[in-house]
């Protein structure tokens, strides 16, 4: 595998969003290989907003607008109780009390552990970018 695509949750580009990922106001989509990332496009979250707590219908929203991205890792701060949904689609990645940037530059060195997870199907785990 050469690269991943992923998306990271953002309101504006610069900062992890502090609420669940599927909270996002955009995600930033970007290509990852092992030495580097690049922005490839934003796009809004035009998902409508949940009716209930971890609702279903908002999850099938997010992650069907992120699969015509052809994403395989999302990257937020934290996961709402949808991550069960979401991780069987995406390897999600964790990183708390960091910015877009201080995360995005971790991920490369994480490159064979994602591509490992996202082999690993439904069963994948979550990935955790500890703070420096």
């Amino acid at each position: 595998m050469e690269s991943l695509t992923v998306a990271v949750a953002t309101d504006d580009g610069k900062s992890l969003i502090n609420r669940h990922f599927g909270d996002a106001e955009y995600y930033y989509i970007y290509r990852l290989t092992p030495d580097s990332f690049e922005l490839i496009k934003k796009i809004e979250n035009t998902t409508e907003e949940e009716r209930q707590h971890a609702d279903p219908v908002k999850a099938k929203g997010v992650t069907g607008m992120l699969k015509e991205e052809n994403v395989q890792v999302a990257v937020s701060k934290v996961f709402g109780p949808n991550i069960k949904r979401i991780r069987k689609y995406f390897v999600c990645v964790t990183a708390p009390g960091q910015t877009m940037e201080d995360a995005l530059s971790k991920l490369p060195d994480h490159f064979q552990e994602l591509a490992a997870q996202l082999e690993a199907g439904e069963s994948r785990g979550i990935v955790k970018l500890e703070r420096e």
